[in-house]
């Protein structure tokens, strides 16, 4: 069976949730570069360059034996961002993230160094593929009164404040902690095509965020956000677009409160071929100007999440000659991808899925390197620029 690699009793949530003086240690203690660690938030968090994603993999026990040794391996040596969702390889990746937290925090790594991130939105599914997606929903979801068919969109994704509650809840005893620090609404861009207008869809938003607000309140979570695919990266016209600062607003009136909200993060794929963050200006924030996707989160805020940073591996087998040029001192494709990323100016973390240890040494040697200086960076992407248009030309 697909699913179903998890304990049968699972152990008791460790409590505590990231805090300043413990990331601050955390990261002064770990050997890697200071400019390895951004701040997060009013509390200024520092957290790793370098995030560790769980995504990708067949869902197999081996790959959770991977995932688990190397998530371990990277939290203990200094990469203190892990996310996961239980729709990933049908909740495997969440199981395998919270017994790679178990293995640090015993190891000696305190809980309040670490940063744990889920994410949800896409139906999960604990046992594999339902041979019956319609009757799997009536009577997991249906019955249980967390959505109806008429709330899905593409089949796959619903956000109703039940359902999403359902998944910080579960998220949580998946990763093990009781106080998530971050929880993600993975995609809620695949609504609007099948609802009449964008309203409709903060009004859904709304919601989700209010219910998302209570459960901070409760202390089963300290922030939440949003994670997009399309809806950063297209021009203000398309359809599939969002605006962050509408999102703001939205998180405000979920919280009655303009200044109480507790939305402090956006994700959208970036990398050297997904340019959109970074190059396409399509947000208006309020401030007297159009920004980028990039700019704009540090505008309003909020924390910027690159996924993709591999761009699913396919970065480790082509990339653009201009980084092996720039970052001659790395020694793979797969470093000078996540340098790329994590250099940016406005990015905080650069999110990798890494189910191998070596891949992970690969990925903590990089972290004893700074990422490229703000100069550096854009004298790097002007030269690419300048060869592109004289391979157009």
């Amino acid at each position: 069976m697909l699913g179903r690699s998890r304990p049968t009793e699972l152990p008791e949530l460790i409590p505590g949730h990231a805090t300043h003086e413990a990331t601050q240690a955390y990261a002064d203690g770990s050997g890697l570069a200071e400019s390895h660690y951004s701040d997060y938030g009013e509390e200024a968090l520092k957290l790793s360059s370098i995030g560790l994603g769980t995504d990708h993999g067949e869902p197999t026990d081996e790959v959770d034996a991977g995932y688990r040794e190397a998530l371990a391996h990277g939290l203990k040596g200094g990469l203190n961002v892990i996310e996961a969702g239980l729709s990933y390889r049908y909740g495997r990746s969440a199981h395998a993230a919270g017994a790679a937290i178990r293995e640090a925090v015993a190891s000696g790594v305190p809980r309040e160094a670490l940063f744990v991130v889920g994410k949800g939105g896409f139906l999960a599914f604990p046992d594999g593929p339902p041979d019956d997606l319609a009757a799997w929903f009536k009577e997991e979801i249906l019955k249980k009164g967390m959505g109806t068919p008429d709330e899905l969109a593409q089949g796959v994704h619903l956000l109703t404040p039940a359902y999403i509650a359902w998944q910080v809840e579960h998220t949580r005893q998946a990763m093990g902690v009781e106080t998530l620090d971050a929880f993600l609404i993975d995609q809620s861009e695949v609504h609007i095509p099948e609802l009449q207008t964008k309203e409709d869809l903060n009004t859904r938003l709304q919601k989700v965020y209010a219910v998302l607000e209570m459960m901070v309140q409760a202390g089963k979570l300290r922030s939440y956000g949003l994670a997009t695919w399309k809806s950063c990266r297209v021009p203000t016209n398309d359809t599939l677009f969002q605006s962050l600062t509408s999102q703001v607003g939205v998180a405000e009136k979920a919280a009655g409160d303009p200044r109480g909200h507790h939305m402090r993060l956006v994700t959208m794929p970036y990398n050297v071929n997904m340019l959109e963050g970074f190059t396409r200006f399509n947000q208006a924030t309020g401030q007297g100007n159009v920004a980028s996707t990039v700019q704009a989160a540090y505008q309003l805020g909020l924390y910027f999440l690159a996924t993709h940073a591999l761009m699913g591996g396919r970065l480790l087998e082509e990339q653009p000659p201009i980084l092996r040029q720039a970052m001659g001192d790395l020694r793979t494709n797969a470093q000078r991808a996540l340098q790329f990323a994590r250099s940016t100016p406005g990015v905080g973390t650069a999110m990798v899925s890494i189910a191998r240890k070596d891949h992970m040494d690969e990925a903590l040697e990089l972290g004893r390197i700074p990422p490229m200086s703000r100069k550096a960076f854009l004298k790097m992407f002007e030269q690419a620029e300048d060869e592109a248009e004289e391979a157009e030309g």
